[in-house]
């Protein structure tokens, strides 16, 4: 069994910083790779950024690049975001994912296991 606690999330000033972790009590090394995604109300989960566990590679949703790096610890099974030069429009709440396919990285139906999420509201 796969447990996921995202942590780091809270209010913020437009243009500051937050850096999320998601912490996998799960075999991670069973996992393809683990993904950020955010959903503000009456929106759908939208893809923010994933991470492949072996090698590394990341991936990006639009527009997601500029500002917002996610990265991982194998050794602590633990992969983060960090957020930078925050907007109003960031607000949501965050969810980390795993999923043990290459395929669709960057929908939300193909991931496996998800943490509880954490929220993120940016003030202007």
């Amino acid at each position: 069994q796969v447990q996921l606690v995202e942590s780091g999330g809270g209010l913020v000033q437009a243009g500051g910083s937050l850096r999320l972790s998601c912490a996998s009590t799960g075999r991670s090394f069973s996992y393809y790779a683990m993904g950020w995604f955010r959903q503000a109300p009456g929106k759908e989960r939208e893809f923010v950024a994933a991470i492949k566990w072996s090698g590394g590679t990341t991936y990006y949703g639009d527009s997601m690049k500029d500002r917002f790096t996610i990265s991982r610890d194998i050794a602590k099974n633990t992969v983060y975001l960090q957020m930078n030069s925050l907007k109003p429009e960031d607000t949501a709440v965050y969810y980390c994912g795993t999923k043990r396919s290459s395929f669709g990285l960057g929908r939300y139906e193909y991931y496996d296991y998800w943490g509880q999420g954490t929220q993120v509201t940016v003030s202007s």
